[in-house]
């Protein structure tokens, strides 16, 4: 699983960093968010898969 974020779409909520903090981070400059990990283990799917249905503009993807 790798795990996409359009900055571009970003608007900064950090619902991602709230559901997944080892894997999202926000940016202190431009405060989007970043990834910590582009393929984060399998332990911490439903994490992942919960900041991808968390994000209030669908700014995160899995592929």
């Amino acid at each position: 699983m790798k795990v996409l974020v359009d900055v571009d779409r970003c608007e900064g909520f950090a619902s991602c960093v709230l559901s997944a903090p080892d894997v999202f981070d926000l940016d202190e400059r431009s405060g989007v968010a970043v990834l910590l990990v582009e393929e984060p283990p399998d332990a911490v799917l439903a994490d992942v898969q919960d900041a991808v249905r968390s994000c209030p503009v669908r700014a995160i993807s899995l592929a």
